[in-house]
């Protein structure tokens, strides 16, 4: 055996000299820039991989959302009961499945029958329209209509494939949920984690940041759950009991209708604009009294919902831009579909809230900045 066959290579302190290495790069200035590009190609896949997997950063960001949900409710079972955290999120979950079991049991039927006759109505509200459009000489032609109606149809089915995938939106749904449980379960532990992959100087002011993040998620789903329930009360009272007291009589599929105004409060913008082109399709169906009464509980809804609710909401969370949030809503929908439409509120929530953090920051260094160059003018003074 040679020497080199007999060294032990179990010893830690051994280092065998193996000569100058091919890759080093004896000028300092080549070797700059040769990490420069390093670190450019870095970023460059960082971004590829980015985009690549965004499908799935974007259901991990689902999950923050509805552990967001949880974890509210669970802070605020907290101040009635203190209970253990773990039992106060299963609390929270047992009462969400309690609720939709008795929506199934008591309201299921009559839902199911309203969802099956709505495209009916649609279909029909859509020919009086063309026949409408007919008599009064605008000259639409049935074989347009049919192919907007063609494009429509289309598009509805795209969106109904997203919703109804096994594949796509179900996997996807399952995978927020149990994402959802476990961060609710114990979110210090993946809070610690993040932290810990950040540099030690800088640990703390990212500490801050994801509490102040957390805080605003937490805000801005609670009020988003308040609006949706408050949305669908004083729509299905304004559709029966008003209706009914003012003489024109209940709406039809006024359940239905409620629910939908709620579930889609929880997007901003374009929620109330499908929901009240659903509502007014519906209720001239009833006549022409039903149709303008539809009308004006669809604004008196928005009306309560923009002037009350959202600004109570706002003052606890973060005051976004409507044209901000509904542009960053429609590209999102465009890149992700249903699913990036309806994060695509609470994310931009998140980004602002970073950058305020930013901010911040760079706000305190300029001040430290400007206070040492006074300190440093007084001291060459003197």
């Amino acid at each position: 055996m040679s020497e080199r066959d007999n060294t032990d290579y179990s010893d830690p302190d051994h280092v065998e000299d193996l000569g100058a290495s091919p890759s080093y790069i004896d000028n300092p200035q080549l070797r700059l820039e040769a990490y420069r590009a390093g670190i450019w190609v870095g970023v460059a896949g960082l971004a590829f991989l980015a985009v690549y997997i965004s499908q799935s950063l974007l259901v991990i960001f689902g999950g923050l959302v509805f552990a967001a949900m949880i974890d509210g409710g669970a802070r605020l079972m907290g101040r009635v009961a203190p209970l253990p955290r773990p039992v106060r999120v299963i609390a929270v979950l047992l009462l969400v499945v309690v609720f939709l079991a008795w929506l199934s049991a008591f309201a299921g039927s009559q839902i199911a029958q309203q969802a099956a006759t709505l495209p009916a109505i649609i279909q029909g509200q859509a020919t009086e329209v063309f026949e409408w459009a007919q008599a009064n000489g605008l000259g639409v032609k049935e074989a347009d209509l049919q192919a907007i109606a063609g494009q429509l149809a289309s598009g509805v089915g795209t969106v109904t494939r997203a919703l109804t995938g096994l594949a796509g939106g179900l996997t996807s749904a399952v995978l927020i949920v149990i994402i959802g449980l476990y961060v609710a379960l114990d979110p210090n532990l993946y809070e610690r984690g993040v932290e810990w992959m950040a540099p030690r100087q800088n640990r703390r002011e990212l500490h801050v940041t994801l509490v102040k993040m957390a805080y605003t998620l937490r805000r801005l789903m609670a009020g988003r759950l308040v609006g949706m329930l408050i949305e669908g009360i004083f729509t299905y009272i304004m559709l029966t009991v008003v209706a009914q007291l003012i003489g024109i009589g209940t709406v039809p599929m006024a359940a239905l209708l409620a629910i939908l105004t709620g579930l889609l409060a929880f997007v901003p913008n374009i929620g109330a604009i499908v929901s009240g082109v659903l509502m007014i399709t519906v209720g001239f169906s009833g006549g022409y009294d039903m149709g303008i009464y539809t009308l004006v509980v669809y604004f008196l809804v928005q009306n309560v919902d923009g002037y009350i609710v959202i600004p109570m909401i706002a003052k606890k969370t973060v005051d976004l831009a409507p044209a901000l949030v509904l542009g960053f809503q429609l590209i999102m929908g465009i890149l992700f579909g249903i699913l990036g439409l309806f994060l695509a509120d609470p994310l931009m929530a998140m980004i602002k809230v970073a950058l305020e953090r930013r901010s911040e920051q760079n706000e305190i260094k300029q001040a430290r900045a400007r206070e040492a160059r006074l300190a440093t003018q007084d001291t060459d003074g003197s």
